[in-house]
């Protein structure tokens, strides 16, 4: 488990760790089904955020965007990088040999650029109106840590890598079907208890917060789910990039049904 908690950490977030002693298809499925836990320090700060916020320290959408900031320096824009790439790739043609290839030169083209561009207003918008109350700041919280079980979604058994190195190539088919289903049940449960605790302090003694908080995190695996399906639909495959671009669609998806949600319930 440590090889798995370092490769975890060590690929999807900035901090320093040491390397993994080694390296094997057990190691690179557990990484993944870790990486909702590597939001940690990113949950910390969207919850310090929240909380300048609800507090009126700080405006609403100036909270919003260094939350972004945060998450993008925490995770070094990786995931932002391969939302750019699958969309450039993906506008390039219907040949998956090309795309690949455009995937692969690392600049950005105009399809890449909008869908980062859109993707961040997006998430702007959402954490403008979650980040302004508790319970906004706790269901944007859940929606950032169901983003990171798209990896488990795009590294499923019986998914292959689209080409024959990189990210991709090293963990496609290392999560079998049965940890990745008690991953998601995991989240949506704990989600759920959380937020429906959270609910109960404020003076909301209804279900109705647990619920929506299972919503974020269902929802969110389905954006993930819809994402790497059209890549394997065009590519053949899962690359780094194709993760990378399910979990920024995940939780584009996670953000817009947490507000949904909020704005929807009743405020006590």
């Amino acid at each position: 488990m440590r090889d798995a908690w370092r490769l975890a950490f060590g690929t999807f977030t900035a901090l320093r760790v040491g390397p993994p002693e080694h390296v094997t298809d057990v190691v690179l499925g557990r990484a993944m089904l870790l990486a909702p836990l590597t939001t940690a320090p990113a949950l910390l700060a969207w919850a310090a955020l929240g909380t300048v916020s609800t507090t009126g320290w700080a405006p609403a959408r100036v909270v919003a965007v260094l939350a972004l900031v945060v998450t993008a320096l925490l995770s070094r824009a990786l995931h932002l990088d391969g939302l750019a790439d699958l969309a450039d790739g993906l506008t390039s043609g219907h040949d998956p040999a090309r795309s690949l290839e455009v995937m692969r030169r690392g600049d950005t083209g105009p399809a890449g650029a909008a869908a980062v561009v859109l993707a961040v207003l997006l998430d702007a918008a959402c954490l403008t109106t979650l980040l302004g109350g508790a319970l906004g700041t706790a269901m944007a919280v859940v929606a950032l840590v169901a983003s990171r079980i798209a990896c488990a979604v795009c590294t499923r058994d019986g998914i292959p890598p689209a080409r024959a190195d990189g990210l991709g190539q090293g963990v496609a088919g290392t999560v079998s079907r049965a940890h990745l289903l008690g991953l998601v049940a995991a989240v949506a449960l704990l989600a759920g208890l959380a937020v429906a605790g959270l609910s109960a302090v404020l003076g909301d003694t209804s279900w109705a917060g647990g619920v929506g908080a299972v919503a974020v995190v269902l929802v969110s695996v389905a954006g993930s789910v819809v994402t790497r399906r059209h890549a394997v639909r065009r590519l053949g495959g899962v690359t780094g990039d194709v993760i990378g671009a399910a979990i920024e669609v995940a939780l584009a998806a996670g953000l817009v049904t947490a507000a949904l949600v909020v704005t929807a319930l009743p405020h006590p």
